[in-house]
């Protein structure tokens, strides 16, 4: 393969990689590790960091810790540029991408228990106010039931349906 078509393909990956948000963080990720994987620069993700070569260690050594180092220098800098400066400062800077990895992946854990309570205070609170199509207002208890399951939180139907009965009039 030449250098141009290599660049090409590698900034066609690139662009497939979504910037971090508040909301996004599993989609994130696996994007990220997707591509890193077609990239085939994920010996980091893979491997854990090889010993520093010294004056005894084999070619084969060398070679293999060269190898991991930049896989792991490449996949740092693939997860630094899709973060928004306002998350950089708050993680702590990292040798290995996944420790630096691992340090985003708690942040966002904290933000998602925050998002889950304020979500499922949301659906046992939301009242019908005699505005608009009911229909409307039971797709959006739908979609609030919807968003806590991509959280991991499963609701039962049959609980889903008693809250929207409870929130509606009698």
């Amino acid at each position: 393969m030449d250098s141009v078509s290599s660049a090409s393909m590698i900034s066609a990956n690139l662009s497939t990689v979504l910037e971090l948000n508040d909301s996004n963080f599993k989609d994130w990720k696996e994007t990220v590790m997707i591509v890193l994987g077609c990239m085939d620069i994920d010996l980091a993700f893979r491997e854990s960091c090889p010993p520093h070569p010294t004056d005894q260690s084999s070619h084969e050594d060398k070679r293999y810790f060269e190898l991991w180092e930049r896989s792991n220098r490449m996949c740092l800098m693939i997860m630094k540029r899709s973060i928004p400066e306002n998350f950089k400062g708050s993680i702590t800077e990292k040798a290995s991408a996944k420790a630096f990895l691992e340090e985003i992946e708690k942040r966002f854990a904290k933000n998602e228990k925050a998002e889950t309570s304020t979500l499922l205070s949301k659906l046992v609170t939301l009242k019908y106010k005699n505005k608009g199509n009911i229909r409307e207002h039971i797709m959006e208890m739908s979609h609030l039931a919807s968003k806590l399951q991509a959280l991991d939180l499963r609701l039962p139907e049959d609980f889903i349906v008693h809250m929207v009965l409870l929130s509606l009039p009698p």
